[in-house]
């Protein structure tokens, strides 16, 4: 296996013996079965992942990856490049929604810096694995070359393999880059076949002329890359944006090193989608947090057959929907621990 093809490797296996036996649990425990719904097969879920029947969680991780992109300069975000780096502060200051789930969860929470369009090497706290400063601007050009595209896969690669050392048994991708939307729309719309149009929200807030504007800069982006693009990683590196490729190898590896995955919102799911069209496997491993108010989160949900736990009009990102679906996981495993079996329970079971 070559290094340019490393997301190629086999995925870690999942224990089907011991998900039959998580699942004969949830017929015996003191409730009509499937009475709990998705609680019942996300316990299930996470009992083959860890190879044993009653599965917890202790050490979940997040990593927010940053990244600036190029195509702002079109007038596409309701705000400038500069709140980048001001989020990253926010970040480790502890301000930032991902940051209080984060202590809520007691998760562990790294920020990552693949390339922000102002530099930011003195700010304390931050990785600093920066790939280029900020994309170019893809409505006129390649994002990215191959290089940098492939650097930013490992930035992502190598954020998991500290994880796995340091024990992680979650993975949460969230993301900060201002455009980023609209780098997910134009990837999306390259990966699915789709109307780019169809896939565009408002970010961070672009409504009326604003977003229609927005729709016409992604419209030309895609036209412009399409012929362009015949492979998934052709589609990243014309379209999309460092912290997307970031997440990419992350989902990718985490998947190949046995830590499930939690994604996150529409950026994150677009990361997902790409991921699962560079190796399908990895799509075993993954759970959807939430679905985005955004509209083309509901598209990549769909072709990925993924049932989100929860959907409360959410699209602020950061991985913020996915910490909040961690204290559902953490529910339903905790359900299927510690419930009583009909035998120990001394209750008569159904027929």
């Amino acid at each position: 296996m070559t290094v340019e093809t490393w997301w190629q490797a086999p995925t870690a296996e999942i224990s089907e013996s011991i998900r039959q036996q998580a699942l004969e649990r949830q017929l015996q425990l003191t409730k009509p079965p499937g009475s709990l719904g998705e609680l019942e097969q996300v316990a299930v879920a996470f009992a083959a992942w860890q190879g044993q029947v009653k599965a917890e969680i202790r050490q979940p991780a997040c990593v927010v990856f940053a990244g600036d992109h190029g195509v702002v300069a079109q007038g596409v975000s309701a705000f400038p490049q500069a709140v980048t780096v001001e989020m990253l502060k926010n970040f480790v200051a502890g301000g930032a929604a991902i940051s209080v789930l984060a202590r809520h969860h007691d998760m562990q929470l790294a920020v990552v810096n693949c390339g922000t369009a102002i530099p930011c090497d003195e700010l304390e706290g931050v990785i600093q694995r920066v790939v280029m400063p900020g994309t170019r601007d893809f409505s006129q050009q390649a994002a990215m070359n191959e290089a940098q595209m492939l650097a930013a896969l490992r930035v992502g690669a190598e954020q998991l393999e500290r994880l796995h050392g340091e024990g992680c048994d979650l993975f949460i991708a969230g993301e900060m880059g201002i455009g980023n939307t609209s780098a997910a729309s134009c990837l999306s719309a390259l990966l699915l076949a789709q109307d780019v149009n169809a896939l565009t929200g408002p970010g961070t807030g672009m409504a009326g002329q604003a977003l229609s504007h927005k729709q016409q800069v992604l419209a030309a982006s895609v036209e412009r890359a399409r012929p362009l693009v015949t492979t998934p990683l052709e589609a990243l590196q014309q379209v999309g944006g460092l912290e997307v490729a970031a997440m990419t190898g992350a989902y990718l590896r985490a998947a190949q090193l046995g830590i499930p995955v939690l994604v996150d919102g529409f950026i994150a799911t677009s990361a997902a989608l790409l991921a699962v069209r560079l190796n399908p496997a990895v799509r075993d491993w993954m759970l959807f947090g939430h679905q985005s108010a955004e509209p083309g989160h509901r598209a990549l949900l769909e072709v990925l057959n993924a049932r989100p736990l929860v959907q409360l009009g959410m699209r602020l990102g950061e991985g913020s929907g996915a910490g909040v679906a961690l204290a559902i996981i953490r529910e339903a495993l905790a359900l299927h621990n510690g419930m009583a079996t009909f035998a120990e329970a001394a209750i008569s079971s159904a027929d």
